[in-house]
């Protein structure tokens, strides 16, 4: 890890850093589109694969709330199956304040202090509402009621999409399902004979879709600015490496087949304002398909470029290979 990040961890963060990470994906769907039939996400024009980022971002959520056991200040705020309302108005709770419908600052800090994911992605904590009524709805009384307003927090840590290096072929496999839910499920037969219990005669078809193989590259932008107004510090930035070098390795699933992290670059700048364009410094790392391989199914069909550790990639910007 940086020295930077290690020896003063409460320090905030006051260096501009951008992020390439390179993940693959074998045999898997990386991320599926609801309103495809949950089919791989692709860019229609060019056939390039897509992982939204707020499904990354759910991996390093999950991993931080893994590893630290939602405790703050590495509570989550964004859980599965949470109520955000319920968050939010702990915070009120905490300082000992009633419900406003105005932004509450003590509660916007008490939200940044206690949740990890509050101060390094941000969150919209304006809405939610109070045991009396709907948000922003009128009572009986026909007073507008009060909300669990925490406001808005714009975060340090910005996630790009992530786009496949070369064009991927979505397939879609026909599975079939030995067992029924119900007798009465379509497509499937229920028989019985007398004095048996009831047993799926015939079990029903499903699908099941994925990549045979994709290589994807993912922008991240860390800005010190905005890490000041949440508080995200040097020990925030090093548990966000530590997840995105561990990113699928606690989050498996069957239907994403292998997935796999096989670049992390860093690169710390100098100056708080930045030395270079964000673009200028990401351009440093090129990733090409090796001569004559026409159908990537592998990493080793790549070739990857990027500046050693500890080189300038352009004049007073480090790079630093987490993961290569």
């Amino acid at each position: 890890m940086l020295p930077s990040l290690t020896s003063n961890p409460a320090a905030v963060l006051d260096k501009r850093y951008e992020i390439v990470l390179l993940f693959e994906v074998s045999n898997g769907n990386p991320n599926g589109d609801p309103d495809g039939d949950n089919t791989p996400r692709i860019d229609p024009e060019t056939g390039h694969g897509l992982v939204t980022d707020v499904c990354l971002k759910r991996k390093v959520r999950n991993f931080v709330a893994l590893t630290r056991d939602c405790e703050p200040p590495y509570d989550i705020y964004v859980k599965e199956r949470g109520i955000l309302a319920n968050e939010q108005k702990k915070a009120f709770q905490a300082i000992g304040e009633d419900a406003s419908d105005t932004p509450n600052l003590k509660a916007r800090a008490w939200m940044c202090k206690n949740f990890f994911d509050v101060r390094t992605f941000g969150a919209v904590m304006s809405t939610g509402k109070t045991d009396e009524g709907e948000d922003g709805a009128k009572g009986k009384s026909g007073k507008k009621q009060k909300l669990w307003n925490c406001g808005q927090v714009r975060g340090p840590v910005q996630f790009s999409f992530s786009r496949s290096i070369d064009r991927i072929q979505p397939l879609t496999h026909t599975i079939t399902r030995v067992a029924l839910t119900n007798s009465s499920d379509r497509g499937g037969k229920a028989v019985s004979e007398e004095g048996e219990e009831e047993k799926a005669g015939s079990g029903q078809m499903g699908r099941k879709h994925g990549v045979p193989y994709g290589l994807y590259r993912a922008h991240i932008f860390v800005s010190p600015f905005l890490a000041a107004d949440t508080g995200f510090n040097n020990g925030d930035m090093a548990v966000l490496l530590d997840s995105l070098t561990q990113l699928f390795e606690l989050d498996r699933s069957a239907s994403r087949g292998e997935m796999a992290v096989r670049g992390l670059y860093l690169f710390e700048h100098e100056l708080k304002l930045g030395n270079a364009p964000a673009h200028k410094v990401l351009e440093t790392v090129k990733v090409q398909l090796k001569p004559g391989v026409t159908a990537p199914r592998s990493f080793s069909d790549y070739e990857v470029t990027a500046p050693d550790n500890s080189t300038p990639a352009v004049p007073g910007v480090t790079c630093y290979r987490l993961v290569s």
